[in-house]
């Protein structure tokens, strides 16, 4: 089983996913930072005075990382930004979720899209399970890239 799941044809699919996966929800990100830093704000977790500078940073760094893993290069390190990220992400969202907080996570779209907030509370466990399955791909690409480090 361990050499399905670290074989390379499995490894480099789950690699540029997780890229595409990355590249895509950072594109509205970029093109809006004024809705992105919205929905930051919504989190109530990140200082006044740190939002507008998280919403210009964090998507480029999403870009950079998505891209790295797409193209091959720095995977090491675009694998374990992607992973700290994600773990931010489902942290973020669950500690929300405790607050039953309603909130639209700014995921792969800035806008609010007028939910009830029942639909907002669904909307968010999916995002957290969605985030642990890409988390789990962070961790074959971990596996896969320690196996490759193991062998001779």
């Amino acid at each position: 089983m361990k050499r399905y799941l670290t074989h390379p044809w499995l490894t480099i699919r789950v690699q540029l996913a997780l890229g595409a996966i990355f590249v895509i929800a950072a594109i509205p990100k970029i093109a809006d930072p004024p809705s992105f830093a919205h929905m930051i704000y919504n989190y109530r977790l990140v200082p006044a005075s740190l939002i507008n500078l998280s919403a210009l940073v964090m998507p480029w760094v999403e870009l950079l990382a998505g891209l790295a893993l797409i193209l091959g290069v720095w995977k090491a390190a675009a694998r374990n930004l992607v992973g700290i990220l994600l773990a931010i992400f489902i942290i973020a969202i669950s500690i929300n979720l405790f607050r039953d907080n309603a909130i639209d996570c700014g995921c792969f779209n800035v806008a609010d899209r007028g939910k009830t907030h029942e639909q907002r509370i669904f909307d968010m466990k999916v995002d957290v399970v969605r985030d642990l399955g890409m988390l789990l791909m962070v961790a074959q690409l971990w596996w896969a890239g320690k196996r490759e480090q193991d062998e001779p």
